[in-house]
């Protein structure tokens, strides 16, 4: 009786580890591809910047974003839980707000590569946050990778004051509204489903740019803009947008932000790739170096995570023994 007390219970030590392996691996799947959607909206955002102000791009696609998810939060409703309109999905609502309507008019004249590598202080930023408010110590391989993606960024960067002007800040003020984003997800998908929190703050981040929208832009110049063109553009960035947060909702809700952090270096790639295919920016041999670096880092996170219980669990079943 004793032996088999000893067994489950070292069944049940290896049982939890796996469990919160196996989630940790979603949340960095549901990232991943997150990143592959997100610079695939930026170019058709940056796109319809030539014809259509910022404020307006950004308050129109949040209400088409909105739009979906309380469709899709009403064919869920059986399966999602918790109060969409809390504290935190107003305080990240607000923060969303920001993140759009600075990088949308940063993508106005800067281009899609170098907006998206300025952006990425922002995991630095996310990792010492998620230490100072979720309690999350990424271990010292996790702290070398992001380091060395960061490496990769500032390769990337490069920023030119005399080229972009005061515009080039704006992705900086995107980065910091962002990475605090990510700790109030975190933090309000505990107590409420992914979608559920997603709808919350989708519907806060659209009230609040409508409401710039009406107060600073020209309503009449864009009634005599608007095409069918235009407006299948507006309609597939707010679909893109729609997809992408709740899948980095719902990756945070998996897995912690210290080991997502990398993942978000993904992005990079692809702005690179579109900005190349779609308008024409051809990367020079440090932003390829740089990307490459960035990339390597993600890659080598996913696989010390895929290797951090196996030699526990060994050591373990060998003391059972």
């Amino acid at each position: 009786m004793q032996r088999r007390c000893i067994v489950e219970q070292a069944m049940s030590a290896m049982a939890e580890p796996t469990s919160r392996n196996s989630s940790t691996f979603i949340g960095m799947a549901a990232m991943s591809f997150a990143m592959v959607l997100l610079p695939i909206g930026d170019s058709v955002t940056k796109t319809l910047t030539a014809y259509i102000e910022p404020s307006q791009i950004a308050a129109i696609r949040s209400v088409i974003q909105a739009g979906l998810l309380w469709i899709a939060f009403a064919a869920m409703n059986k399966s999602t839980r918790g109060n969409p309109f809390t504290k935190a999905s107003a305080a990240s609502g607000i923060c969303v707000a920001i993140v759009s309507l600075s990088l949308i008019t940063a993508l106005k004249t800067i281009p899609l590569p170098t907006a998206i590598a300025i952006f990425f202080v922002e995991p630095l930023l996310l990792t010492l946050l998620a230490g100072l408010m979720l309690g999350e110590k990424p271990g010292p391989h996790r702290y070398a990778a992001i380091v060395v993606g960061l490496i990769g960024v500032l390769i990337i960067l490069r920023p030119n004051f005399s080229v972009f002007g005061p515009t080039v800040l704006l992705p900086l003020v995107s980065a910091a509204a962002y990475a605090l984003n990510m700790i109030i997800t975190r933090k309000g998908t505990r107590n409420c489903s992914a979608l559920t929190f997603q709808l919350g703050s989708t519907t806060f981040t659209c009230l609040t740019l409508v409401a710039v929208m009406m107060f600073t832009s020209d309503l009449g110049a864009l009634r005599d803009t608007m095409t069918v063109g235009l407006s299948a553009s507006l309609v597939l960035s707010g679909i893109l947008a729609a997809a992408t947060f709740p899948l980095i909702a719902y990756a945070f809700s998996q897995a912690e932000a210290s080991v997502l952090a990398p993942f978000q270096y993904l992005e990079i790639l692809g702005a690179t790739a579109i900005g190349f295919l779609v308008f024409g920016d051809v990367p020079d041999g440090l932003t390829v170096l740089g990307t490459a670096v960035v990339l390597s880092s993600g890659l080598y996170i996913f696989h010390r995570e895929r290797r951090a219980n196996q030699p526990a669990k060994a050591i373990k079943v060998r003391q059972d023994r």
